[in-house]
């Protein structure tokens, strides 16, 4: 096996691990949840908010279902499982696919309406579910249009923004053990950088897969 090939393969083990501890301590976090409490964790914060019944059934709907489309999410971009077991391939990429549409985008649209951090941070969880939900569902007209690079294009853009569940608590770590801000001014910073970070890496990824989007077309 070449280095560059045995490097590759290496980071991606790397990064698939790393990816897997992170959706252990997110479905730690969705535990604390169960059965339906609203006096622990992030809910402390928001206990305005949860007096609210449509806020408690979006908070409740996108917690129990941002999980398992980490979960699911996670193997649709796993080789093996697209190309050996397709049907598997299928059933989890509906299961992804629907519990964003009908579930955890719209909730998280709920939601953001009423985050921390004031219209700047708000505006940002907006657009971020906004997108999400127009990525996912742009992942599914493609596959229904048989168009699989276009799929794999907005699948790779979707899972970006279902990541930043996992990038927003891993910015928020880091910014503060690094800057001395104040907290919600940090949580402004990590509420943008949190997503738009991880959808610049899958824009330079997709480009760099599929190189016919940088390459202008010539005169025959």
């Amino acid at each position: 096996m070449e280095l560059s090939r045995l490097i590759s393969l290496i980071g991606k083990c790397l990064l698939g691990a790393g990816l897997l501890i992170f959706i252990y301590l997110l479905l730690l976090i969705s535990l604390q949840y169960i059965p339906l409490r609203n006096d622990v964790a992030f809910l402390i914060l928001k206990e305005n908010e949860i007096k609210n019944i449509h806020y408690q059934i979006a908070f409740f709907t996108h917690v129990y279902t941002s999980w398992f489309v980490i979960f699911f999410g996670f193997f649709q971009f796993w080789k093996t499982l697209r190309k050996g077991y397709k049907k598997l391939h299928l059933c989890f990429g509906y299961i992804y696919i629907s519990l964003i549409l009908c579930l955890a985008g719209p909730s998280g649209l709920v939601m953001s309406v009423y985050a921390n951090g004031g219209l700047i941070a708000k505006t940002s969880f907006i657009l971020l579910s906004i997108l999400w939900l127009y990525f996912t569902y742009k992942a599914y007209i493609a596959i229904r249009e048989k168009n699989f690079a276009l799929h794999e294009k907005y699948m790779l853009r979707s899972y970006a923004l279902t990541l930043s569940a996992v990038s927003l608590r891993l910015f928020k770590m880091i910014l503060a053990n690094t800057l001395q801000l104040p907290p919600m001014d940090m949580y402004k910073i990590v509420a943008w950088s949190s997503w738009i970070f991880n959808l610049i890496i899958a824009e330079i990824y997709i480009r760099r897969k599929f190189p016919e989007l940088t390459t202008s077309p010539t005169a025959p």
